[in-house]
């Protein structure tokens, strides 16, 4: 009896069905892994480059206007027609302008006003239109949700107490004189 075990304990270690199997499951987790990241990196970057796109495109617009003024409202809603990849652009999206004297510089706040979901809505921190020949920095910020929040680089971004992040644009012009 014992001898039938043995040959059939050697004929299974000898058997190579199901090696492919073995190797399916150690790595098709990491192929998973991988493509989820690769996906969401793709998709930041995209909404990332059409927000900046956009905010450059305002921006020119408002440095080479015809002595109009465009206030918040303006500005927001045309960065939002160009931000294409921005979801709920219009309520996921807040502008901060910020005068500048460039002979007594004080930088702006490292960390941008944006939306939070979880949070009562707050006036706009500051968004002033400069007068003739003053420098601005405009700041736009979108929050999103993440793809796939509990896997690879959706895990890792920062997010709000709702589990939105967030891209940023900042941008820098002269104000023209009118």
């Amino acid at each position: 009896m014992t001898r039938g075990l043995i040959d059939r304990l050697s004929r299974f270690r000898r058997d190579e069905d199901g090696t492919v199997t073995t190797e399916f499951v150690i790595m098709f987790p990491l192929f998973i892994f991988l493509t989820l990241a690769g996906i969401e990196m793709g998709i930041i970057a995209v909404r990332q480059a059409t927000l900046e796109r956009a905010v450059d495109l305002t921006v020119r617009d408002i440095r080479l206007g015809t002595g109009t003024a465009p206030q918040h409202d303006d500005i927001k809603d045309l960065i939002c027609d160009r931000a294409v990849m921005v979801p709920e652009c219009k309520s996921n999206l807040r502008l901060e302008m910020i005068r500048v004297d460039p002979e007594n510089y004080t930088p702006p706040p490292v960390v941008p006003d944006c939306t939070d979901k979880s949070e009562e809505v707050n006036p706009v921190r500051a968004f002033t239109n400069g007068l003739d020949n003053e420098l601005m920095i405009l700041r736009a910020c979108a929050k999103f949700e993440p793809y796939y929040p509990l896997a690879g680089i959706g895990r890792e971004l920062t997010k709000d107490n709702a589990g939105y992040a967030a891209v940023t644009a900042t941008t820098a012009f002269v104000q023209e004189p009118r």
